[in-house]
Parts: C-alpha cells; sequence; structure tokens
C-alpha cells in the first residue's frame, strides 16, 4: 500500500533539469518533483509520493484530504493512549 500525501506548492525552480517545488504539508516543507504535473502553479495543491507530484488537486479536495489525515491522526493518538504499556516483569 502507498500513501501519498496533499500539500500546498509555496514555490517552484524551473532552473534545473527537473522541475522542482517547496511544497507544505501542514508545516513541513519538503522538495518536490513537479516535473510531471507541468500544469502546477505556486498556490496549487498537489498529491505527493516519495517526493514525486502524482496530481494536481483541487482546493476543495486537497482540503477534504487533510481534514481526514487529521482525523485519523488524532484517532490513532487516542488508541496509543488507550493501549496498556507492555513493562517487563
Amino acid at each position: 500500500m502507498c500513501l501519498s500525501l496533499p500539500g500546498k506548492i509555496l514555490s517552484i525552480d524551473d532552473s534545473s533539469e527537473l522541475r522542482m517545488a517547496e511544497v507544505d504539508f501542514g508545516g513541513v516543507k519538503r522538495e518536490v518533483c513537479v516535473e510531471w504535473v507541468p500544469e502546477a502553479v505556486i498556490g496549487d495543491y498537489v498529491l505527493a509520493h516519495v517526493g514525486t507530484a502524482l496530481t494536481v488537486l483541487d482546493e476543495e479536495s486537497a482540503r477534504e484530504s487533510i481534514a481526514a489525515l487529521t482525523e485519523l491522526s488524532k484517532i490513532l493518538e487516542e488508541e496509543e493512549r488507550k493501549r496498556p504499556l507492555n513493562l517487563p516483569e
């Protein structure tokens, strides 16, 4: 199973062989290759996997995905808090 994450393009660098962008994933900024989505511009949301943008998302879809991932994270944190510690006896 692969996980791709939505992020917002902050800047694009066309000066190298591959078109690269700085993308904000909920406060975490990463370099992402946007060579394969030539329509992507600053301010767009992209779905990225292992440093490569797979597609451009409309803002509503991106926000829905971000909200779902945030909710999943909260659920997982709550489950982790409920889990008893497995301490050696």
